[in-house]
């Protein structure tokens, strides 16, 4: 039988996020709710163009493919719509073979109170206000950031890509660092080396995707030819020895990541160029650029890179 909803790994998204909505949000924005509401009718066959979380909504959601008898995953949709004018997001969803069957749709409001009620560990939209006043209550959220929409379908690998401080940690040595200078934040950090840190908002996120790759370990024993299809990275601005506290951390959940960086500064696009995560989040908007625009970026409006 499938997990109940609360045993699963949850990630609420947004249509605006899921799909390319700009033509009809021009509708809504030019000409208001009932031509909007004409306008999704009249169209309401014409498949939806991919967004920029399709890829990583995709890539998840085949998780539980590898997985039947416990079906760990589940997105569901939270929408701005109503359900009149969210048929053709579903349509879309059928038509292209996404599993999501939940949804709530909340005609004009903000539908972020709802994350908890759908054991959500992360909300994905493209409303920036929604992610703000979602943070503020404590959810987990992130903006997705216009980019270039890349469905590689060739392969079933999926690569999440996590900053450290602010996103899967809480904003503490942030607050050191941002307060004073980088010795003083390095000084804080190795007096500090053996306290792990209190979590951050994508910190639940972050937990569950170690414990689905447990099941992959478990996977794998029994079948020695199995390929993993999860793989996380930590990618963080700090160095040595600031680098220990990220250790002690982790160590401290009982958790790990496949790949981490400790760039001591330098460009994160250097890193995601070649790491290539299907989405990577990050608490400072400076640190979410790539040259070729092709790389799914979420920022976290969390803590006081954010203030």
């Amino acid at each position: 039988m499938p997990y109940p909803i609360e045993q699963k790994l949850v990630i609420a998204v947004s249509s605006s996020a899921l799909f390319d909505l700009s033509e009809s949000q021009a509708v809504f924005s030019q000409k208001g709710p009932a031509a909007y509401k004409a306008f999704q009718t009249e169209h309401l066959d014409q498949v939806l163009e991919k967004g920029v979380a399709f890829p990583f909504i995709r890539r998840f959601l085949n998780i539980n493919t590898h997985f039947p008898a416990q079906a760990p995953v589940e997105v569901v949709l939270l929408s701005r719509n109503s359900a009149v004018t969210g048929q053709r997001v579903f349509r879309s969803i059928a038509h292209y073979g996404l599993t999501i069957s939940r949804a709530a749709f909340t005609e004009g409001k903000s539908p972020y109170h709802y994350i908890p009620a759908f054991n959500a560990s992360l909300f994905l939209s493209a409303n920036e206000e929604d992610v703000k006043n979602a943070i503020a209550k404590g959810f987990p959220a992130g903006t997705v950031l216009p980019s270039k929409v890349v469905d590689i379908t060739d392969t079933e690998e999926l690569v999440i890509a996590f900053d450290f401080d602010g996103v899967i940690a809480d904003d503490e040595s942030e607050t050191v660092y941002q307060r004073n200078d980088l010795p003083e934040f390095w000084q804080h950090e190795t007096n500090h080396s053996h306290i792990p840190h209190n979590p951050g908002p994508l910190a639940d996120l972050f937990k569950k995707l170690s414990y689905l790759q447990a099941l992959e370990d478990s996977e794998q024993e029994k079948n020695r030819t199995y390929q993993r299809i999860i793989r996380t990275a930590i990618v963080t601005a700090r160095s040595a020895p600031s680098h220990e506290r990220v250790i002690t951390t982790l160590e401290h959940w009982g958790v790990s990541a496949n790949e981490t960086f400790f760039l001591g500064g330098m460009k994160k696009e250097r890193i995601l160029s070649t790491l290539r995560p299907h989405i990577y989040f990050d608490d400072q908007k400076s640190h979410l650029e790539s040259a070729a625009g092709d790389i799914p970026m979420v920022h976290i409006p969390f803590g006081i890179a954010n203030d």
